[in-house]
Formats: structure tokens, C-alpha cells, sequence
């Protein structure tokens, strides 16, 4: 049995081994100077891992008593969060030498946040999910302030560390109570509780506050506070990995919860996640409307895209998983691109992030100019590019459940965030002329961006099969 069970857990233990390694590698070898040649390894296992979850993965089977899930949902959660890890290390290596903070902790931060991930997106139990929510946590804190030289990425890492400990306290809080009225941290426990008649006052209170301390994962509005400062103050390459594979991994979390443990109380959770999906896109919309920093307004997106997400998630039906799934995967390439970009923006030498910096950009690099137009359209939701369908889907979704007050809201907030989208395009376009941005990109950056653009335009021909992958993931996650 517990052979069975260590083979169902392999990916994650190599990879967890791997980071050990790593470390004690970079320590005997001469620590910093190890650091690029130990970002292309951790790049390469990160890929080989998500072949080898794709490859061996069928079925669904349990570890250690039902707290570990193997099925097609978290694989298809963990091959997202793997591939767009890789991608956002690959690119961020140069960016990270150049400003000298490429140390060797760095790739293996990344490596136990993935492991993290992976037991999130996998947990059957309520100890696994904080274990690995904390593992991923508490890796994301460091980096975050990895620039220790910059007193904005310092408050950022002190800022998350804070408003993250109060989460986790939310998060245990509502754990604590569930245990208290279910006498169970399983989830498959909970469910069985939880379908016996109505559910309890104090388990619906232990339902809130879990979803409270998750909803600060994904950024979801109101309790999105740290996000703008955390993505402005951090490192380019570290706000790009906040964006991508760590948002994957909470809102499947989130589905996992609300799916697997309260399953039979979908009444009592589908209002609660219809609320923050609202509060978060009119939120993102307005705000990011008056941000002249493109990292603060990838912040706001990201609230915006988050609300969108839940807008499947609150749907209630394997249509509206799969629309989730879906639309987090469009997500990620688009954020992978638009920040292949941004890491390239500097002048003289140094980052900005300056919106006005743009300006005219489209007269000295009319071929980047066309991606990034293609990936701010996708972000909007302007047809015929992914991002158009992705939003598609998780409306339809909505509307299929009954939320169709939940779906126009999200239209009316789809047109207000495409204001700020279309104003970079603006500036680009048809902007002053001022002094002169320099976007210049190595090899791999400028590769990511022009194939996530591509991606943008082609994908909607059959979206690459991710469509059948994730019917296939909600299928085995609604049941």
C-alpha cells in the first residue's frame, strides 16, 4: 500500500528532491555562479515532470487515505502550472542577471512553490491543501522581496507576508470549523456531512471563511489589497510567475474545495462565488482605468480575469469547470507573452514601466508592436482572437446555469476593462513622440511573445486539444 502510494506521489517527491539537490548543488559549487546553468535544469525537469504526468496519468486513484487526488483534474491543473513555470524561469533569466539578483535560490524557490502547486491542485484533505497552499506561500514571500537592494520589493515581499498570514489564518479558521461539525478533514467526509439534509449554520460559516482565504489566492475582490502593490514592487519576472502558474493552481484549489467537499451544496457556495466574480471584474475594470504603471495594470487584469474564471467556477456544472479550466489555460499564454514584453521595456539601460513610455513604439518595432496589439485585443476579448472565446465560454456557462444576471454583468464589465487594453494600443499607435523606448529582447523572450501571439490567432481553430483535456478534467472533478 504504501508503494502504491509513493508512486501516485511520485512527480511531486522528485520534484521536492530535485529542489533539495539544487540547493545543496548551488552551496558546495560556488552558490551564484551555478544559477543560469541551474535555471535551464529546473526549466527542463519542469517540462519533463508535466510529460510524465501527461504521458502516464489515466484514471483517478487516492494516497494516504484520500488525502492525495490523482486524477484528471490535477493533471491537467499540474502539466498548466508546470509548462508556464518553465516558461516564465526561461524568460526571466537574463532579465534577473542584468539587474543582479540571479542567485541560485531563486529557480529552486520556484521548484518547491511548483511542489506546493502540485499537492493544491491534488488535495483530498484539508491538512494537504494548507500544506501545500503554505509550501507555495511561503516559497512566493521570499521571492517577492528577492531584490534586496530595492526598498519597493522588500515592502512587496513584508506586504504579501502580512496580508498572506491573515488568509491563512481565514483558510484554518474555516478548516477548524468544518472539522468541528463534520468531525472529518477528508473531503469525501465533509461531503458525506454536508448531504445530510441542510447544511449546518456553523459549517456554512466554515464554508465562508475558507472561501475567503482562498479567494485572496487568486486575487479575488475584496480581498485582492495586496495584489497591486505585491505585482508593482516585486522583480518583472517574479510579478510574471505571480500572474500565471501560482493563479492556476488556487483557483483549481478553489474548485476542488467547493466540488469535492461541498458538492452537495451547491446553493449555499454558488452565491458566495457569484458575488466575488462580479465585485472582481467591475473592480479590475474601473481601477486599472487610472494606472500609468503596466505592472499595476496587469494587477488590475488579473482581478478582472479572476472574476471572469469564478464566473465558470460559479456555474456549478462540469460546463462550467471546463469553461474555468479552459480559460485559465488562455490566460496563462496571454500573460506569458504580454510579460515577455514588459521584462524587455527599458531606457538607458534600466526597467521602466511607464505606460507613456510606449509611445510611438510602434514606428521602431512594428513587428513587437503587432503582438502585443494581438495579445491586449485577447485580454479585451475582442473576436476573433482565444481570449474572445474564452470569455465566451465561461458566459454561456453562466447563462446555462440560470446566472444570466451574473453573465450580462460580465459583458458590461468586459467592455469597461477593454478601455485600458486598447489605451496601450493607443499610445503605441498614435502616441506623442518622446523619448525613445529600447524593447530589446533575447532569443527566448522574443520567442514566447511572438508564439503566444501566434497561439492568440490560430488557437481558435480547435484550441490546441486543450477543449477535450478539460471536459475530460471537469468530468472527473463533477461527479
Amino acid at each position: 500500500m504504501i508503494s502504491q502510494d509513493i508512486s501516485i506521489v511520485l512527480p511531486e517527491i522528485v520534484l521536492a528532491l530535485f529542489a533539495m539537490t539544487g540547493l545543496m548543488f548551488g552551496v558546495w559549487t560556488g552558490k551564484d555562479r551555478t544559477a543560469p546553468v541551474l535555471v535551464w535544469i529546473t526549466a527542463a525537469v519542469f517540462v519533463a515532470l508535466a510529460f510524465w504526468i501527461g504521458v502516464n496519468g489515466s484514471g483517478s486513484s487516492l494516497a494516504f487515505g484520500g488525502m492525495f487526488v490523482d486524477d484528471s483534474f490535477s493533471r491537467f491543473a499540474k502539466i498548466t502550472i508546470l509548462l508556464s513555470a518553465a516558461a516564465v524561469l526561461l524568460m526571466s533569466q537574463e532579465y534577473m542577471a542584468k539587474i543582479g539578483i540571479l542567485k541560485f535560490e531563486y529557480p529552486m524557490l520556484l521548484s518547491l512553490a511548483a511542489v506546493g502547486m502540485m499537492m493544491m491542485v491534488s488535495a483530498g484533505d484539508l491538512m494537504a491543501l494548507y500544506m501545500g497552499l503554505e509550501l507555495q506561500s511561503l516559497s512566493l514571500y521570499v521571492v517577492a522581496a528577492m531584490h534586496r537592494d530595492d526598498t519597493r520589493s522588500t515592502e512587496a515581499g513584508l506586504k504579501y507576508f502580512v496580508l498572506g498570514a491573515l488568509s491563512s489564518g481565514m483558510l484554518l479558521y474555516g478548516a477548524s470549523l468544518v472539522y468541528g461539525y463534520t468531525g472529518t478533514t477528508l473531503f469525501s467526509g465533509v461531503i458525506g456531512a454536508a448531504s445530510e439534509g441542510e447544511i449546518s449554520i456553523g459549517l456554512l460559516f466554515g464554508l465562508v471563511f475558507l472561501m475567503a482565504g482562498l479567494a485572496f489566492k487568486v486575487s479575488a475582490a475584496p480581498f485582492h489589497m495586496w495584489t497591486p502593490d505585491v505585482y508593482e514592487g516585486s522583480p518583472t519576472p517574479v510579478t510574471a510567475f505571480f500572474a500565471t502558474a501560482p493563479k492556476v493552481a488556487a483557483m483549481c484549489l478553489f474548485a476542488r474545495v467547493v466540488h469535492d467537499a461541498f458538492g452537495n451544496s451547491v446553493g449555499d457556495w454558488q452565491q458566495i462565488i457569484a458575488f466575488l466574480s462580479v465585485v472582481s471584474m467591475f473592480l479590475g475594470a474601473i481601477a486599472a482605468i487610472g494606472q500609468t504603471d503596466i505592472k499595476r495594470l496587469m494587477a488590475y487584469s488579473s482581478i478582472a480575469h479572476m472574476g471572469y474564471a469564478l464566473m465558470g467556477l460559479a456555474s456549478g456544472t462540469v460546463d462550467g469547470v471546463q469553461s474555468m479550466l479552459i480559460y485559465m489555460a488562455i490566460y496563462v499564454t496571454m500573460n506569458i507573452g504580454t510579460f515577455a514584453f514588459i521584462l524587455s521595456m527599458e531606457r538607458d539601460g534600466q526597467p521602466v514601466t511607464s505606460i507613456a513610455s510606449l509611445n510611438q513604439f510602434s514606428s521602431r518595432e512594428p513587428g513587437k508592436a503587432i503582438a502585443l496589439l494581438i495579445l491586449m485585443f485577447s485580454l479585451a476579448g475582442i473576436p476573433p482572437l482565444v481570449g474572445f472565446f474564452a470569455k465566451f465560454g465561461v458566459l454561456l456557462a453562466a447563462v446555462d446555469a440560470g446566472l444570466t444576471w451574473l453573465a450580462i454583468a460580465g459583458v458590461v464589465a468586459s467592455v469597461i476593462g477593454a478601455f485600458y487594453y486598447l489605451r496601450i494600443v493607443y499610445y503605441m499607435y498614435f502616441g506623442a513622440e518622446g523619448e525613445v523606448l529600447e524593447a530589446k529582447m533575447p532569443p527566448i523572450q522574443y520567442g514566447f511573445m511572438m508564439a503566444s501571439a501566434i497561439i492568440m490567432l490560430v488557437g481558435v481553430a480547435g484550441f490546441f486539444g486543450v477543449e477535450g483535456s478539460a471536459m475530460a478534467a471537469a468530468e472527473a472533478l463533477v461527479n
